[in-house]
């Protein structure tokens, strides 16, 4: 998470719809007993089935077909916000795998403000303020965390503040659906651990009500398992907070469970990739990181160059360091190198780590004149006080001693 989205992250912790559930056989049943039984299409049974493969579809990378099951509900529905809010869910979700890309701003933003209109009208109309609360503040989340991507901070703050005021309208209402426990799970957790991780600022969270780190994790584990809409939205938050928290058998069995249950969704992919790498299952990490770059060659839906670098530094590691395959290793840290640039990621630690072990295999190969830029461009590029920088001004300065003592021993 980027420190200057932090403080308006906060105002922006809710309301995204996912289901993570396979899709359900094909059943009969009278859509209007359910819309008349049914005061909320949150709860309303009918529309679940409707929306089930569509939205397995969208998190699965299948845009196209789900957007055609979307513009059914639409038809279905025409007044109400949520078949434009899953068309909006679908657009962010495009942007989910690198958030630098810009190209969806403008469609997901305009079917938020048409999630937003539908919904303020519902509002005012309806008695139970529960259901279109939950939308208003969902959608404006969504347009908050877009603002803030992008450095609005103006646009974020008020999106932010909206979406906070009609979260509140739906706090401690989860009895009547359990998605709307997911706003509570999300803001339980962050409104503790921004300030625990970011003290300066403490003084702008005072008005805020006071977090619950474990309270929000248990909540987000209830959603992530018994909500419809909002179930893998959890689950994408829980597999960033089990990293913070350094749960990392449970971030290993969420991801595999996330990507097998839809695997060409590239940032299920990714994590997936990212667990099992930290937790030693070597013959996994090598098998998904061979699979998303087939996927990037194949030019499939959200597969690029931020997932390419994962897969690339993961394959180079093991080539160096278990397979003792030098050239292939050189390959791949090169790929690492390639797919940062076109990423602009120059400080991340994939980048600069894979310059670091090209530099070593270049001094193990005698060729201390390319080790040596390798080493500079870590110094140049790199946070000062990250610790491949230091380890690269390291290996620059014995570098430098090896060569003049080769210097020295040529002259005697």
């Amino acid at each position: 998470m980027k420190k200057n989205h932090l403080k308006y992250w906060l105002f922006s912790l809710i309301g995204l719809f996912v289901v993570c559930q396979s899709p359900l056989h094909a059943q009969l049943y009278a859509s209007a007993d359910f819309d008349s039984k049914y005061e909320m299409l949150l709860s309303n049974p009918g529309v679940q089935i409707e929306a089930t493969e569509a939205i397995n579809k969208l998190y699965n990378f299948k845009f196209a077909e789900a957007d055609a099951e979307f513009r059914w509900l639409k038809y279905r529905y025409p007044n109400h916000p949520m078949p434009y809010f899953l068309m909006g869910l679908a657009e962010w979700w495009k942007m989910v795998p690198n958030t630098d890309d810009t190209r969806y701003d403008a469609s997901c933003i305009a079917l938020m403000d048409t999630c937003i209109s539908l919904a303020e009208k519902l509002y005012d109309i309806r008695e139970n303020k529960i259901e279109p609360a939950f939308f208003l503040a969902a959608a404006y989340a969504f347009k908050g965390r877009i603002h803030s991507e992008r450095k609005h901070w103006t646009r974020a703050t008020l999106a932010g503040k909206s979406a906070l005021k009609y979260m509140e309208k739906c706090q401690g209402k989860s009895e009547l659906s359990p998605e709307l426990l997911f706003g509570d799970g999300l803001f339980n957790y962050f409104a503790e651990w921004i300030p625990d991780n970011y003290p300066l600022l403490k003084p702008i969270l005072w008005l805020f009500p006071k977090g619950n780190k474990q309270l929000g994790m248990q909540q987000l584990e209830k959603v992530g398992n018994n909500a419809f809409y909002t179930r893998t939205e959890a689950r994408y938050f829980l597999l960033q907070i089990y990293g913070y928290e350094n749960q990392y058998a449970k971030s290993y069995d969420l991801a595999k469970y996330s990507w097998e249950t839809y695997p060409d969704n590239p940032y299920f992919e990714r994590y997936y990739l990212r667990s099992a790498f930290v937790r030693g299952q070597a013959a996994e990490a090598e098998k998904i990181a061979n699979s998303i770059l087939t996927k990037i060659d194949k030019g499939m839906p959200g597969y690029e160059a931020v997932s390419g670098r994962n897969a690339a530094y993961a394959l180079a590691y093991y080539y160096n360091n278990y397979h003792r395959d030098i050239p292939k290793a050189k390959e791949y840290y090169q790929k690492t190198i390639d797919f940062s640039t076109k990423t602009k990621s120059f400080t991340s630690g994939y980048y600069l780590s894979s310059l670091i072990s090209l530099g070593k295999i270049a001094e193990n190969e005698k060729d201390f004149t390319a080790a040596l830029e390798y080493y500079k461009t870590v110094v140049d590029r790199g946070e000062k006080k990250s610790s491949q920088v230091k380890e690269a001004k390291d290996a620059i300065s014995k570098l430098n001693k090896t060569r003049r003592e080769e210097r020295r021993k040529r002259r005697d």
